[in-house]
């Protein structure tokens, strides 16, 4: 590994992509069940690539190829060793929902003081991690590691490649049961994160609105965030419609929480305050200043169909379709509830990765539906036609049936939700609203 690091060192960007090659990187010819990244390596050292990581020997036929015994353990390797030579304090980050809108928000916040790296996107799994450890330079100061979690074993897994100073889980949901056994396999594969950080001796940012952070932190250092007065970080949620209304305090500033700044968000939702508040407690905690945490907070906006609130000039949109699971879906509903609006529509996906609950959980979510204001209801996906469905309602096996109904029924003047998994594509029907 020493001789890999000191060429990634001269060559320190990575690729794992021979149909995106960067010039004068290292190309890790990464395999999985459908495809076998050492018959790439050739390809991506034509296009530009300066070394090729490969497992298979018949294929190094030259210096350029690095021959080593597994691709995937040599990148998440290479990764640990320079994460072990970099300056930054590293924060990772886990939870069943929210764990990427809060490390935007974390990052917003520690830029206003730090030179600050945030995972890309949602590269937090096996691979996603090691190659966002590998974009960190030894100039940066901070860093917030979002790691992904579908069974057991899977942040241990992570924390120990990243290796990260400071914990925070946003919430545990019922999120990938399928892979975890159950809300219990959830809790406990979340928890990995904890159990690094107290073996190393770091600090945790915990929830003290969520018992059970409160319970599987015990014995360790915390730095915690809710609404008691005595939390490091105190806050009063006003309201959210639509957007977070929400003002805090750090417990040592002498003065009444209700004197404090109102701070109005671009974000929906109570999920969302908690999200907002873990930030402001990260923040204070690393003395950034309260203007700044409040115009990080403020300046914050949701991309890529996360919560995103839009005014299309026919309807206003709650465009929520990157992912769900029951607890997400609960949220949103609430929400929605709260908002007010004289039409509402809403457009729900399946679920996935549910395992055996699937059905008890799509009936549980058609029974909080009907209870949020909704003049119409429409859900997508082929385990709601087992289900005995409200008069409202209509059902659609895919997105393509529902694009067709919408466009031979067009929507106006109505606050629509759409939520649902990513593999619904409910993406596809922003167009027509």
């Amino acid at each position: 590994m020493k001789n890999l690091y000191a060429i990634y060192k001269a060559h320190p960007q990575i690729c794992t992509d021979s149909r995106k090659p960067i010039s004068g990187s290292i190309f890790f010819a990464l395999s999985g069940p459908q495809f076998n990244g050492n018959r790439f390596a050739s390809t991506a050292l034509e296009s530009g690539c300066a070394y090729a990581v490969v497992d298979d020997p018949s294929v190094a036929i030259d210096e350029r190829y690095v021959l080593v015994d597994n691709v995937l353990k040599a990148l998440q390797n290479l990764a640990l060793q320079h994460r072990r030579t970099l300056k930054a304090q590293i924060i990772g980050i886990t939870g069943s929902n929210g764990k990427t809108t809060t490390k935007e928000l974390l990052a917003a916040v520690l830029r206003k003081k730090y030179r600050t790296f945030a995972t890309s996107g949602n590269l937090n799994n096996h691979i996603g991690v090691p190659l966002s450890l590998l974009s960190i330079d030894d100039a940066c100061e901070m860093a917030v590691i979002e790691m992904g979690a579908s069974k057991p074993g899977d942040i241990k897994e992570l924390a120990e490649i990243a290796e990260p100073d400071f914990g925070l889980i946003t919430n545990i949901g019922k999120a990938h049961l399928e892979g975890m056994g159950g809300y219990e396999g959830v809790v406990k594969t979340k928890c990995e994160l904890y159990d690094f950080i107290g073996r190393k001796g770091g600090k945790v940012f915990i929830n003290s609105l969520h018992e059970v952070f409160k319970e599987r932190s015990q014995g360790m250092d915390v730095v915690a965030f809710g609404d008691k007065p005595t939390d490091f970080v105190c806050g009063m949620y006003v309201d959210s419609n639509p957007y977070v209304r929400f003002r805090w305090k750090r417990a040592d500033k002498p003065v009444s929480l209700s004197d404090q700044p109102l701070l109005e968000t671009v974000l929906m939702g109570f999920y969302n305050y908690e999200n907002l508040l873990a930030a402001a407690a990260v923040g204070a905690y690393f003395n950034v200043s309260e203007s700044d945490i409040n115009i990080a907070l403020c300046g914050y906006s949701p991309v890529n169909n996360r919560s995103q609130l839009i005014d299309t000039g026919k309807n206003l949109l709650i465009m929520d379709a990157y992912n769900a699971n029951p607890t997400s879906m609960e949220a949103a509903l609430l929400n929605f509830n709260e908002m007010k609006h004289a039409s509402k529509v809403l457009v729900l996906g399946k679920m996935m990765e549910l395992g055996p609950t699937e059905r008890d959980e799509h009936f549980k979510l058609v029974e909080r539906a009907q209870h949020c204001g909704a003049s119409s209801m429409v859900f997508i996906g082929d385990i709601y036609s087992a289900l005995n469905m409200p008069s409202n309602a209509h059902v659609f096996n895919n997105v393509d049936a529902a694009h067709d109904y919408f466009k031979n029924h067009p929507i106006t003047g109505a606050c629509v939700l759409i939520k649902g998994s990513r593999s619904n594509k409910l993406e596809l029907l922003r167009e027509l609203f």
